[in-house]
């Protein structure tokens, strides 16, 4: 009869039963960048990768996916680990810092994730003189006080396009819509979801957040409802986004559209406000659970832990 040793090595490696020993071993097969585990209490684990490629990203949305583990943006303020929940922390490293004017002459650059705002300022981007040089682009994009552009202005953020993963796994490149843009939107679960966030943009509660200065949602809605004289753009649903909406895979930047650092102060609550504007601070709370739940069904990525 074979020994058990005998057997192993035949047969090879029984797999673990530990669902997040599982994730590991598979996540450390299907990645080429760096995966640290930091171990698990009582079934709940953490783990952080730095994506070597953008394929690293899809395998980890997939197994996230299927272990139901958090997929978190890294680098950028958050709440602590939900308890009860994995999280694998994904933080883009020099291996997707790539940052090159799209065209001699030309305005737009195209933009990796792990590009620092340090180097985007060497680059020529002036407006970020003034800003923490050592972030990424992806956590300077995920932030909700670096992105606080006043309700229907946020182009003055200087985004042309961005490229995303949602959680079901498909991939868009968002960008300007309306009649004079060319770019169709690139599959079904794409074009749901830009017609459930127009339907979404035209509903009271939207309206009435619109009206307000600062725009008073987390999730920028108001992408949908430009100041006058400026064109829809999809890719600026991701400013401040806070990692809980998408994956970001890289950006288009335009140096001549982008603004200083929005120095908005936003004013307290308080019972003295005019009625409608209570009301709109309410509303604001709904339409971010909405807008949430249409990027993000299934719960993939983490609420963003940053105060309004």
């Amino acid at each position: 009869m074979p020994s058990p040793s005998r057997r192993s090595f035949l047969m090879g490696r029984r797999p673990s039963r530990d669902p997040w020993d599982n994730f590991c071993q598979r996540m450390r097969r299907s990645i080429a960048g760096s995966f640290f585990d930091y171990g698990a209490d009582q079934g709940t684990g953490s783990a952080r990768l730095v994506p070597a490629e953008p394929s690293d990203v899809h395998h980890a949305r997939a197994l996230c996916a299927e272990y139901g583990v958090l997929l978190a943006l890294g680098g950028v303020p958050q709440a602590t680990q939900p308890l009860g929940q994995s999280v694998l922390w994904v933080e883009p490293g020099r291996e997707m810092a790539g940052c090159r004017r799209l065209k001699e002459g030309g305005s737009q650059w195209f933009v990796q994730p792990g590009c620092l705002l340090g180097e985007l300022e060497a680059a020529g981007f002036s407006q970020f003189a003034e800003w923490p040089s050592y972030l990424t682009v992806a956590a300077w994009l995920a932030d909700r006080t670096l992105c606080d552009w006043d309700s229907g202005q946020t182009h003055m953020s200087g985004l042309d396009h961005a490229a995303v993963v949602l959680a079901d796994g498909s991939s868009a490149t968002l960008g300007p819509f309306g009649a004079s843009s060319n770019q169709a939107l690139p599959n079904f679960s794409t074009q749901q979801l830009v017609s459930s966030l127009f339907e979404l943009s035209g509903r009271t509660e939207a309206q009435a957040c619109r009206r307000l200065e600062p725009w008073p949602a987390r999730y920028r809605l108001d992408a949908l409802l430009p100041a006058e004289g400026q064109t829809i753009n999809l890719s600026h649903l991701v400013l401040g986004h806070g990692g809980a909406l998408c994956w970001v895979e890289w950006v288009v930047l335009n140096e001549r559209r982008m603004a200083p650092r929005p120095e908005t102060t936003r004013a307290e609550f308080s019972t003295h406000h005019d009625s409608s504007e209570d009301e709109a601070w309410f509303f604001a709370a709904d339409l971010d659970a909405r807008v949430k739940t249409l990027f993000d069904p299934s719960d993939l990525f983490p609420y963003t832990g940053q105060d309004i």
